[in-house]
């Protein structure tokens, strides 16, 4: 996975102002339905994609030639997108956004019935996929993720046994306990921000519903205190702030580098990084490259338990959908269907799948074997979250707030870290009330 991928797996990461007008008037509430006999199905259609390295290396090609096996009359044609989000919210002010495209972040949830055709009603998709809250309106269904990820830390196993840590910390305060073995018994940088790509640090927003082990996570936050004593994101936020106070972070966040920490990781200079289990793949590749050993990269779940279990939740990548305005519904349905479902595209990824009798991928053994509890977090409120940020101008799919904590952590800002989520608090509850939410 790329950059972009990765920003997808941040529920609204991307959300921008929306400029998106769009046309859908008298196409609105359209459905693309499963076709019945792929014989009977036919077109060429366009597949928007951000995966410009799948396009480019001939990947998405191949998965094309195997869709065409099913259904001999579709030809898939597909469009590569740098500037994913922005590219195609200009292009959204038109129909002309492809058959098939991934549903971009800066798109209000409320109004993907004037933008993609329905796949169908949730109560009926929801018992065979993952993910399907994130883009249903009204009921229905708008946007399937064809692979799905699962918040954690990505660590140098060698480094953290070197420091003599064989377990999984189970408390913040065990955690750090690591990091400081490390810092004092190895020449790792035990922990590594990724302050300045800034998105890296985005990713502690998705501890939420971990700490707490609840579904309705992202509820309470439309509903609540975000950053009340004992909530999923003040622990993480306290956390991140702890590890920098105590000099357990690289020492001068503004240089970092995130294609040169995926090596230094896998050669052992850095012990750990908080992202997600699609980053395993991308740093066992990065291992073979430098010459050291990809088993030595693990991935391990945020410390807390639950009645003595850890949680995690599980998000869904960029979710594809069906222009409302496409000539070819069918084509573009029977495309999502094929690769939601039969394509392998998940397992390719060693990622999560959407499809719920799925066994978990390899990457995730470690959890399946220690019992941590997945989560499928209820979205059903999360366009009004993504309401209360924009409003708010909190950003917690945004890196600034974060990237202010380390400076306050590091000491380049002044200030308490109570008074600072305390303030993040404040904005978001009167912001929220101001909504009436």
């Amino acid at each position: 996975m790329n950059r972009r991928t990765v920003l997808a797996l941040t529920v609204g990461a991307a959300l921008l102002a929306s400029g998106c007008t769009g046309t859908g008037g008298s196409a609105q509430g359209a459905d693309a339905e499963a076709p019945d006999d792929p014989s009977e199905v036919s077109g060429t259609i366009t597949v928007l994609t951000h995966r410009t390295d799948l396009v480019q290396d001939g990947t998405m090609k191949k998965y094309a030639a195997e869709f065409r096996r099913t259904y001999p009359g579709v030809r898939v044609e597909f469009d590569a997108v740098t500037d994913y989000e922005g590219e195609v919210k200009i292009r959204m002010n038109t129909e002309n956004y492809g058959d098939v495209l991934m549903i971009p972040g800066v798109i209000e949830k409320k109004d993907y019935p004037r933008f993609f055709a329905s796949l169908g009603s949730r109560a009926e998709r929801s018992e065979k996929y993952r993910f399907t809250d994130y883009t249903t309106v009204g009921g229905k269904v708008y946007g399937q993720s064809p692979l799905g990820a699962v918040p954690g830390f990505v660590y140098n196993k060698r480094v953290w046994q070197r420091a003599g840590v064989t377990g999984w910390p189970k408390t913040p305060a065990e955690f750090l306990a690591g990091l400081e073995a490390i810092k004092e018994r190895t020449d790792a940088v035990p922990y590594y921000t990724n302050f300045k790509d800034g998105w890296p640090l985005t990713q502690w927003t998705q501890v939420n519903g971990s700490v707490s082990c609840d579904e309705r996570a992202t509820t309470r936050l439309a509903e609540g205190n975000p950053w009340a004593e004992g909530s999923d994101l003040r622990t993480a936020d306290t956390l991140l702030y702890d590890v920098v106070r105590r000099g357990l972070a690289e020492k001068d966040p503004t240089t970092t580098n995130w294609e040169a920490s995926k090596a230094r990781l896998a050669k052992g200079e850095i012990a750990t990084m908080w992202l997600g289990s699609w980053a395993v793949i991308q740093l066992r590749g990065a291992a073979r490259q430098a010459g050291a050993n990809p088993d030595d990269i693990g991935f391990m779940p945020f410390p807390a338990q639950r009645d003595g279990r850890f949680c995690a939740v599980a998000l869904p990548d960029y979710n594809q959908a069906v222009n409302i305005h496409s000539d070819h519904k069918a084509a573009a349905r029977a495309w999502i269907d094929w690769f939601t479902d039969e394509s392998g595209y998940a397992e390719d990824n060693l990622a999560l799948s959407p499809l719920k009798d799925d066994p978990l991928p390899g990457v995730l053994e470690p959890y399946e074997q220690a019992g941590v509890k997945l989560l499928d977090l209820d979205d059903s409120k999360g366009a009004e979250v993504k309401s209360i940020d924009n409003a708010s101008e909190v950003g917690i799919n945004k890196p600034d707030y974060r990237q202010d904590l380390v400076d306050l952590a590091r000491g380049a800002t002044e200030g308490s870290l109570d008074d600072f989520l305390d303030g993040l608090a404040r904005k978001w509850t009167e912001t929220r009330k101001s909504l009436g939410s």
